[in-house]
């Protein structure tokens, strides 16, 4: 009989833990529809683990290791290249922990790497598990979730693109299934109802009945009419007419860069709305001449015509060296632009109204509509594009110029500085690149300098350089603050220095995620607030090569490691919903892709920023911390007893004097006087006593017999009976 009483209770705790999973799963099926995060599965699978773990009553420590190795695993599999067990990616993965450490102490939250950022949510998914094992075993109380979960899927219901019928059904059903669960143990513990199938069936059939019944009624009722209109509406329009302030240049798209800086105020306006496969920036055009103030272009070549669905004139990158992926794209412009955007590696461009054609100007690399051979706006079109895999050994392949093997007219074309650029922006750019060898890896150290050196991203407080002075100098030596054109600009001139060809680029980062179309494509709304900036630098045999300095963007490059444990590195990670003024910050490493190349020269020059420790010593603290906690879990009976005296010296109330008991019981359990099944209190007591020769025990369990079976205390119960609560748990001191 009590093995088969022990059986239903465990089969009720199963239970109970996959109606908690489902409530959990709940709240991330909302992450996945409205933030475009991919491998959503890695997340439920870790709270899979952690409530696996939780029914299992695996211990803490071994827990936690496999919690750890779970998360360390897959933030490396997403972010990091090269073998798990290579130590030489965890160095990197403390290089960026500390780095995001010292950002949330000065709360530059917009710059968390997504590194850092999954990190926070498996961190985040850990306390929820942990929630649902306390209020389910422990509290055997979950109306508090319950409520919680369905108020946050409503709200999400009425005011984002989610659509949460099913949602708010299944939630009603497995919320109902838990309460009437954990009522049902709390008045079998309460009442000392007798244990079995024929309570359980007494109890569980209405309880199933009455939710059949109130979803079926729910789903055949007839429907009311809204009473209050939708406040989305008016929320927005609100918002437009008493937000924004006045002053100041909006951020959006112009023509005219040859005079950067300056704040921005920001601009809802929505300018296009696009269905793709996959997220990716939006190019406009692309200029070569940096002044000491802005940029201008150089090319003043005729404009190149072509038609709709012919192939493009202007080759982006080395198609035969790549691997390449054709994908489309559907464009509707909401704004009356004469040109179109477009992703790098565009093929073609097709609309259904014929007499439109286009033509590009190679310099600006600027496409512009025309209808009958004039300029006109393109209110919808499509984009057929391949998406390259860039090779890293091809890129790494190009060391110097003289080796590159380029025209002088390409050499000086994108690598032109103007004459009165300060020397020590120069020796700036020699002092990043100095110890690395190849263009790829001085190109990713330019990138990587402005997330460890105090940069701060701000649309606000930006300077405009004066009359004798240089916009990219001022920003690196002076302000250390800006938005993207300072950024990009400062990459581009920093790796012009040293003779990398490279130009600056502007367009739209992807915009807001608004969920799948009908298409099946997902549908994104841009406004001006995603226009930005970035940098692609040359590599021969390979082409453009799209990089990301600005902190809090990603260019969502993808890379090919050329080997056997690294295949396509560029994963669609937990993204942040691009919504900034200009654009929106980000973390300084995930730029060109979520993987990064490690070497020690490089790790050196990161310890420069006063932020990054070598990896080996967090390998001992954490050995040491390891060690600590092992140490402090095998001593627990030498000093948990004086903690808990410490804790409930500082409880007034009679009723904490129930708690007090039980975690009495715990502690006396701990100490090896266990409790026999079906034992009674009163006997365990008489045994207590009898084991420390005291009569303390007893008295303490009459007291909370009463407490049990009246529902109420004395008043001053506790404070009569704290000295004898306490001299027991001290009598437990191993």
């Amino acid at each position: 009989m009590t093995d088969v009483n022990k059986k239903q209770e465990k089969m009720s705790a199963l239970f109970l833990y996959l109606l908690g999973f489902l409530l959990l799963w709940e709240w991330l099926r909302p992450v996945d529809a409205l933030t475009d995060t991919g491998n959503i599965h890695i997340f439920l699978g870790f709270l899979f683990l952690c409530l696996v773990l939780s029914f299992s009553k695996v211990q803490v420590v071994i827990g936690t290791l496999l919690k750890t190795v779970y998360i360390l695993y897959f933030i490396h599999h997403y972010y990091f290249e090269g073998s798990f067990f290579q130590l030489s990616w965890f160095s990197q993965f403390w290089d960026d922990l500390i780095l995001n450490i010292s950002y949330s102490f000065q709360m530059e939250w917009n710059a968390l790497t997504f590194e850092f950022r999954s990190l926070l949510f498996f961190i985040l998914l850990w306390l929820m598990a942990y929630l649902i094992h306390y209020w389910l075993i422990i509290r055997r109380q979950m109306f508090i979730f319950f409520f919680m979960t369905l108020v946050y899927i409503t709200v999400l219901d009425t005011f984002t693109p989610y659509e949460a019928d099913g949602a708010i059904v299944r939630t009603v059903v497995v919320g109902f299934a838990v309460m009437g669960m954990l009522t049902f143990q709390r008045l079998v513990e309460r009442e000392a109802i007798v244990k079995g199938l024929t309570s359980k069936g007494k109890w569980g059939l209405p309880l199933l009945l009455m939710i059949g019944a109130s979803v079926a009624l729910g789903f055949g009722g007839p429907k009311a009419e809204p009473i209050w209109p939708d406040p989305v509406p008016y929320l927005t329009s609100y918002s437009e007419d008493s937000g924004g302030g006045t002053g100041g240049q909006r951020v959006g798209y112009g023509t005219d860069d040859t005079s950067l800086g300056g704040p921005f105020i920001g601009d809802d306006t929505v300018v296009y709305e696009t269905e793709v496969d996959q997220r990716h920036y939006w190019r406009v055009e692309t200029k070569d001449i940096y002044t000491g103030k802005g940029w201008e272009v150089s090319s003043s070549d005729d404009p190149i015509p072509f038609a709709q669905n012919e192939g493009f004139p202007i080759s982006s990158f080395n198609q035969e060296g790549l691997e390449v992926k054709e994908l489309t794209a559907n464009v509707t412009s909401v704004r009356s632009y004469p040109h179109i955007i477009y992703p790098l590696g565009l093929k073609s461009v097709s609309t259904e109204n014929v007499s439109y054609s286009f033509r590009v100007n190679e310099g600006l690399e600027k496409i512009y509509t025309l209808e009958a051979d004039r300029t006109a706006p393109l209110e919808e079109y499509s984009v057929s594009y391949d998406i390259p895999r860039y090779s890293v050994n091809a890129m790494k392949a190009t060391k110097s110029l003289e080796q590159a093997e380029l025209s002088q007219e390409f050499i000086y074309q994108y690598t032109q500085l103007p004459e009165t650029l300060p020397q020590r922006v120069k020796d700036l750019a020699l002092e990043i690149t100095g110890e690395q060898e190849t263009w790829f890896d001085k190109a990713r150290a330019v990138e990587r300098y402005f997330g460890m050196n105090g940069f701060t991203y701000d649309q606000i407080d930006v300077a405009v350089p004066g009359t004798d002075e240089d916009y990219v100098d001022q920003f690196l030596f002076e302000t250390l603050r800006g938005y993207c054109d300072n950024y990009s600009t400062s990459m581009v001139v920093l790796l012009r220095s040293v003779g990398i060809p490279s130009r600056w680029v502007k367009g739209y980062t992807e915009g807001e995620y608004q969920g799948p179309t009908e298409s099946g494509k997902r549908g994104y709304t841009i406004t001006n607030n995603n226009a930005h900036s970035w940098v692609e630098v040359y590599f021969p045999g390979v082409g453009w090569v799209p990089f990301e300095p600005t902190q809090g963007f990603s260019s969502n490059v993808q890379l090919n490691f050329d080997s056997a444990t690294e295949s396509s590195t560029e994963v669609e990670t937990p993204e942040t919903r691009e919504q900034p003024d200009v654009e929106r910050p980000e973390a300084p490493e995930e730029t060109v892709s979520a993987d990064s190349t490690f070497s020690w020269k490089d790790f050196w020059t990161k310890v420069e920023a006063g932020f990054v420790e070598h990896w080996k010593k967090g390998l001992i603290l954490l050995g040491v911390i390891g060690v600590v906690v092992y140490i402090a879990y095998k001593l627990r009976l030498k000093w948990l007893p004086y903690l808990l005296v410490l804790i409930f010296r500082f409880k007034k109330k009679d009723d904490d004097f129930s708690k007090a008991y039980l975690t009495l019981l715990k502690q006396l359990d701990r100490y090896g006087i266990k409790r026999k099944e079906h034992q009674t209190l009163r006997d365990y007591a008489e045994y207590v006593d009898y084991f420390f020769s005291s009569k303390d025990m007893g008295t303490l369990t009459s007291l909370y017999e009463r407490y049990v079976y009246k529902g109420m205390l004395e008043e001053g119960s506790w404070d009569q009976t704290r000295e004898l609560w306490e001299n027991l748990i001290k009598k437990t001191i191993a």
